[in-house]
């Protein structure tokens, strides 16, 4: 039987084998540590500022924080523009993920719109180079929708809802050609900022103010912004402040406006079409300014629809117009005072000139007749009558003896065809005619009877309402001329500052008395019963100045009679009225326009009548601005 082999083991090869082995994995161990000693001084050491501020990209975010807009007050401290919280759903695109069936998700669980989502997908089309910034999908959410997406905000990565205070106008239509509105900045508003070098004070605001008082004094209602540095979870969510640099709010700006002036304004022209403004003759302060019709401001800073904004745009009432700045009207005969004024002055005429009235004029030379408005004349008549009585035939004779040279350059003393000095950027200068403008704009030469029909306030001659009322203001005051205004004082701090009030050169006439003899006419249209507004002003508790005008729309021949009924609405006569009281020491001024509303008389007298029955039954005796 064989033997079977007997293993010999070496131990010494065993052993080499072994040795080696754990050399192997000594180096090994080494290499390793050292590899991780090498990039912990790399992570720590080399590149501990670049992953420190990457690190903290992530959990620490720098947010702007908007101002508080100045809020707008009446002149008996009413707020008029205030800020209301509304809540808004923003979604921070790159931290999202499967956006798309998200956005699903919520559609049908806040009953998003498809032009919300649309809207939503544009603008991160647009600001995908600034992938971290918050994205508006839902503007104004109720307090259930705020609850409904906060109980399942956990399935929603990257979305948020944002707590802001948005503009609200709470008289509606009532102030919209005074306040104006704010509404989102677009290209236009950031190109005008940028070359303003205001970029950095917008940071973190989406709405500027974009017309009236909220345009204008943009500068004083808009603040500063601040900062706040927060940590946030991998949610987004904050965890903490680490550092808050409050924003500098807007001042808060009050008015010369009075609201119950304002609103009984509106009242007064109801339906019709037109404007009244209303001014404190001894500041120029503006108490009422209402053009009709208006709509709500809130639409635009809502964002107003395509369909309701065209139905502004292509409305044949024009609302977006604001008639008391922009209309342009035939003054008609409310500037006849002033006429008087250049007459007596120039010399054409004195106090007691008369002239005969038959009821029509002629230009020396000619044959073409222009008709008073009264078929059979005024008779004999003197400048205090021919104002009283709006007598045509005694302007025609009058201006056509001063000439439009003469007329052109002291008329633009009371502001005709210049702007008024408002603090509303939305203003025209209208037209007072002259040879070189008609020569410009016409490429025709100055006729005789173009001089014949400004003499009445028609032909070219055009006004708006805050210019007819300055006019009258400045003929009040004898020749002071203070711009018209409608901010009264800033507010802030606490302490309240008024801006001073800016003052021109009077005009200066050769004879003060010239100024008592308008007057003096223009108080007789209201309180003589021969005047042509007396029946509107009877019986007063305070005196009244004022003179009515009644402006053509169109041209009637030599031979026609006006006959509204025959006459489309639209083109019918304007009615007209300015007025002051009290005539002995005027406290407010006032004009009216009603479009397409026939006599001056007969249908402006009557509404100021009623302002100004306002004024001094109610609001004269709360006269809480200092004057």
């Amino acid at each position: 039987m064989p033997r079977k082999p007997i293993n010999i083991r070496n131990h010494s090869a065993e052993s080499a084998l072994f040795m080696r082995r754990t050399l192997v994995v000594f180096i090994a161990i080494i290499i390793a540590i050292a590899a991780l000693i090498s990039n912990l001084y790399y992570l720590q050491i080399n590149s501990f500022e670049s992953f420190q501020t990457r690190s903290n990209d992530n959990r620490i975010n720098v947010q702007t924080v908007p101002p508080n807009r100045g809020l707008i007050y009446d002149r008996n401290g009413i707020i008029l523009a205030e800020n209301r919280p509304v809540y808004s759903l923003q979604v921070v695109v790159k931290k999202t993920k499967n956006l798309k069936q998200k956005i699903e998700k919520l559609r049908e669980m806040l009953d998003l719109t498809d032009q919300e989502v649309e809207k939503f997908y544009n603008r991160n089309r647009y600001a995908r180079a600034r992938s971290y910034k918050p994205i508006l999908l839902r503007d104004q959410l109720s307090s259930e929708e705020v609850a409904l997406f906060t109980v399942n905000q956990h399935q929603f990565k990257g979305f948020s809802i944002q707590a802001n205070l948005k503009r609200y106008y709470p008289f509606g239509d009532a102030f919209t050609h005074v306040l104006g509105y704010i509404a989102k900045i677009n290209s236009k508003d950031l190109i005008r900022i940028d070359e303003q070098g205001a970029t950095a004070r917008y940071r973190g605001t989406n709405y500027i103010g974009k017309l009236g008082i909220e345009k204008y004094y943009e500068e004083i209602l808009h603040g500063h912004p601040g900062q706040r540095q927060v940590e946030v979870d991998s949610w987004g969510k904050v965890i903490r402040v680490l550092n808050f640099t409050p924003p500098v709010p807007g001042k808060d700006i009050k008015l010369n406006i009075d609201i119950n002036l304002q609103l009984k304004a509106q009242k007064l022209l109801g339906d019709t079409r037109g404007s009244v403004v209303v001014m404190d003759t001894r500041t120029g302060g503006i108490l009422s300014l209402v053009s009709n019709p208006s709509y709500d401001p809130n639409l635009f800073v809502q964002g107003i629809s395509s369909k309701k904004y065209n139905e502004l745009l292509n409305s044949k009432d024009r609302p977006l117009i604001n008639r008391a700045t922009q209309g342009r009207y035939p003054p008609a005969s409310t500037i006849k005072p002033q006429m008087a004024l250049l007459a007596l002055d120039t010399g054409v005429v004195t106090e007691h000139t008369k002239i005969k009235d038959p009821g029509w004029w002629i230009v020396p030379g000619s044959k073409r007749r222009f008709r008073d408005w009264k078929r059979w004349g005024h008779g004999e008549v003197d400048v205090i009558h021919a104002i009283e009585q709006s007598c045509d035939t005694y302007f025609y004779d009058a201006s056509y003896k001063i000439g439009i040279d003469r007329i052109n350059p002291f008329m633009e003393q009371f502001g005709f065809g210049q702007y008024s000095g408002l603090d509303l950027a939305e203003e025209t200068k209208a037209i007072m005619p002259s040879r070189e403008w008609k020569r410009q704009r016409y490429k025709a030469p100055w006729y005789d009877g173009d001089t014949i029909s400004v003499g009445i306030g028609q032909g070219y001659w055009t006004v708006t309402p805050i210019q007819l009322t300055q006019a009258t203001a400045i003929l009040a005051r004898k020749g002071t001329i203070i711009a018209p205004h409608i901010l009264h004082s800033i507010v802030s701090d606490g302490g309240e500052f008024t801006p001073p009030v800016n003052m021109s050169p009077s005009i200066v006439l050769k004879d003060e008395h010239y100024w008592d003899i308008a007057l003096k006419a223009m108080y007789g249209v209201t309180s003589k019963i021969t005047g042509t507004a007396h029946r509107a002003f009877a019986d007063t508790s305070y005196t009244v100045a004022g003179k009515s005008g009644t402006a053509q729309v169109i041209n009637i021949k030599e031979d026609e009679e006006y006959d509204a009924a025959s006459i489309a609405e639209r083109h019918r006569d304007n009615a007209m009225f300015v007025a002051y009281a009290p005539y002995e020491s005027p406290e407010i001024v006032a004009t009216v326009i009603l479009e397409n509303a026939g006599g001056g008389s007969s249908n402006g007298a009557p509404v100021l009548r009623e302002l100004f029955d306002e004024y001094f039954d109610n609001i004269k005796d709360q006269d809480i601005l200092d004057n």
